[in-house]
């Protein structure tokens, strides 16, 4: 058992030893240190990396915003969302007038009853989607 000891000692040493030898070649050394990216004069010929391709295929419907955008907080009352099909939680806000409604969705809102982030922070939906969806919850009440 010894010797076993003795032996992986000595591989342990060796091996250490190889390491840092090649750990200080020059080699080793410029490879660790050299710069990480370029600089570029006026004139040079500069890479430009492409923009990355979005493919859509149109406006959404406001069924579908109201299923991936607004349900999370309309169907839970979050931030003091009137819940979707809860009439009594709409009235105040539906006595305004639809436009009324339409801006607070799309500007954002912060009132007495709650907060409503712009386009209920979708970033990628459109006012028009925006609207597809305040009437989509609208005709749930119905």
């Amino acid at each position: 058992m010894f010797k076993l000891r003795v032996i992986l000692v000595a591989f342990l040493v060796t091996f250490i030893g190889a390491v840092s030898a090649n750990h200080k070649s020059d080699h080793s050394v410029k490879e660790r240190t050299k710069p990480t990216g370029s600089v570029y004069k006026a004139g040079d010929d500069v890479p430009v990396a492409k923009p990355a391709v979005v493919e859509t295929t149109g406006a959404r419907d406001g069924a579908t915003i109201y299923s991936q955008k607004c349900a999370m907080c309309h169907d839970a009352g979050i931030a003091g969302a009137p819940k979707v099909g809860e009439a009594s939680a709409w009235t105040d806000r539906v006595s305004k007038g639809e436009e009324a409604l339409f801006s607070s969705a799309i500007n954002g809102f912060t009132g007495s009853q709650g907060v409503m982030p712009a386009k209920g922070g979708c970033g990628d939906c459109s006012d028009e989607e925006v609207t597809d969806a305040v009437k989509h919850m609208l005709e749930l009440l119905k």
